[in-house]
């Protein structure tokens, strides 16, 4: 049976070079990307990645911030990343600790409105997962997903 592979969100944007810039600061590297400036783009972060796609006017594109459609990323130090972005310029909320992950989560908003979570996933939490039984994923080995 032949079966999808690489699952890649891509996101359509206003400006792609305005949020490879974005991105970059999340940790993804810029892959590939054509046009000058560009209208499309590929980047990679450890264990994901994502396209960034310029091809419409925005206005004909549905606005990002009504779609249901939010990007889950984990780092294994979210003050140090929060700490970071504030010093980029970004506006990061205060860490929320809900009960889905107690350890911390932020939840920011792309320069075109696209939802992006950020939740703290340490050794701890890993030997906690693994401990209740969870099992590595050969893609992702440092995270319980």
């Amino acid at each position: 049976m032949i079966r999808a592979s690489h699952s890649t969100p891509m996101l359509r944007v206003r400006d792609v070079g305005r949020s490879i810039g974005f991105y970059e600061l999340l940790g993804f590297s810029l892959v590939d990307s054509q046009g000058s400036p560009p209208g499309w783009a590929r980047l990679h972060c450890t264990g994901g990645a994502i396209m960034l796609l310029a091809d419409l006017p925005f206005d004909v594109v549905v606005a990002a911030s009504r779609q249901m459609f939010s990007l889950a990323m984990y780092v294994s130090d979210l003050p140090a990343l929060c700490e970071q972005l504030l010093a980029e310029g970004v506006p990061v909320p205060t860490i929320i600790h809900p009960p889905y992950m107690p350890s911390g989560e932020v939840r920011l908003t792309d320069p075109d409105g696209y939802a992006v979570s950020i939740y703290h996933w340490a050794q701890e939490q890993q030997d906690a997962w693994e401990m209740r039984g969870g099992k590595k994923s050969p893609d992702r080995p440092n995270l319980g997903l």
